[in-house]
């Protein structure tokens, strides 16, 4: 059944056909599927990827390995779509690609993607002899790219810092770092979005 799903992917015709084709793959629910639905972010069809992504994210952790071996480094538009994805899994296994990518990707919408998923990961599927450090990697990419020259990749990183400030051994840094930039950053958005952060963890801004 999923082999003749993943063929009327293959043979879509037009961009409607795609979609109910990606659709009607997703919902499947087929470990199977993954590798179709993951070659969906490069056929240039944002419909049909978004629903891609909801299916693979919808799969979790069976998805991830797939994920991270069939990242693509050419087509910006189909890496995005895999850091979403790896981001909404959550999965820590994702480390290593989200550090790379938040910090050293050409492609700004790639790094906020990942700098947000950075934030957002399921430390609890680690052992805690490993958590730590794999928390204090994430830290310290999101506070390097709070630094970064184009706003919107600090205006993730402060979106990643806030969601990691749930971590106890790390929070106490994270609003440090966030009562300097309301000192020290000059984009007004920036501030206003640090002093949300602030806000809902339970302080006030300066």
């Amino acid at each position: 059944m999923t082999e003749k799903l993943i063929d009327a992917v293959n043979q879509a015709e037009t961009p409607s056909q795609m979609v109910t084709a990606v659709k009607n793959l997703a919902a499947a629910k087929d470990p199977a599927a993954i590798s179709a639905l993951i070659a969906v972010f490069g056929y240039n069809n944002p419909a049909a990827a978004v629903v891609a992504v909801a299916g693979l994210t919808e799969l979790g952790d069976v998805a991830v390995p797939q994920l991270l071996t069939q990242i693509d480094d050419y087509n910006y538009g189909a890496r995005a779509y895999s850091i979403r994805t790896l981001a909404a899994i959550a999965d820590p296994r994702a480390l290593d690609v989200l550090v790379s990518t938040a910090a050293t990707d050409f492609a700004p919408s790639v790094r906020r993607a990942a700098a947000k998923g950075l934030g957002n990961l399921n430390w609890s599927k680690l052992a805690v002899s490993e958590s730590q450090d794999y928390i204090n990697r994430a830290l310290e990419t999101l506070l390097l790219i709070c630094q970064d020259t184009d706003w919107s990749i600090r205006y993730a990183a402060i979106v990643g810092l806030q969601a990691l400030a749930r971590v106890a051994s790390v929070r106490e840094k994270i609003l440090t770092k966030f009562q300097e930039m309301l000192i020290s950053e000059t984009e007004a958005a920036i501030r206003a979005r640090v002093q949300l952060a602030t806000s809902s963890l339970g302080l006030t801004a300066c």
